[in-house]
């Protein structure tokens, strides 16, 4: 029986419209679709982007915001393929990007973002220590840095890559010294490794 709140989405804990669930699906087969067998580095990020070009797997338009920092980091941003083949390309380099939250946040306070990040992390940690398994996670959201040390705790098996004691900041501005630094992070025997 569904009670007077409606439906809360597992994928982020909010309330759920069809639209909601509709757009959730979506995001996850895109991102399945190009899915490594063997992921070498994770890039996690707090909430799925609200925007299609945004979202990295999205066939839809040129590579925006978080999508675009995400090409620069594997290197992809230069190369004049198809969105397909950088895709492929991602996925050859055992590169996969997720976030805590699989759904874009309605408009709010960060105070409320923080909440749901507190409460779907460990859904979040079930599923890469179980599924993905990677070698390495990127933290690639300031949102996460609270976080920092539950994950280290609670992924023993993989390496946890921050810029110092903060996550790598991939948000609109000056982006470029933090892709340099991650790229450098992410060194050509790490991604080897993948």
């Amino acid at each position: 029986m569904q009670n007077k709140q409606g439906i809360l989405c597992d994928g982020c804990g909010q309330t759920a419209s069809p639209e909601h669930i509709a757009r959730r699906l979506q995001l996850l087969e895109w991102a399945t679709r190009f899915r490594p067998v063997h992921i070498g580095t994770l890039l996690l990020g707090a909430a799925a982007p609200s925007t299609d070009p945004e979202f990295f797997y999205s066939p839809a338009g040129a590579f925006a915001g978080e999508a675009a920092f995400l090409a620069q980091i594997a290197g992809l941003a230069t190369i004049d393929k198809s969105k397909e083949q950088l895709h492929v390309a991602f996925q050859r380099v055992g590169f996969f990007a997720t976030h805590v939250l699989e759904c874009p946040v309605e408009p709010g306070s960060s105070a409320a973002l923080a909440e749901l990040i507190a409460n779907r992390l460990p859904n979040a940690i079930t599923r890469v220590r179980r599924s993905l398994r990677p070698k390495r996670v990127v933290l690639i959201s300031a949102h996460l840095e609270p976080f920092a040390v539950q994950l280290r705790l609670a992924l023993p098996d993989s390496r946890i890559i921050m810029n110092g004691e903060r996550a790598f900041r991939l948000e609109p501005g000056d982006s470029a010294g933090e892709i340099l630094l991650l790229r450098q992070a992410l060194t050509p025997e790490a991604i080897r490794e993948a």
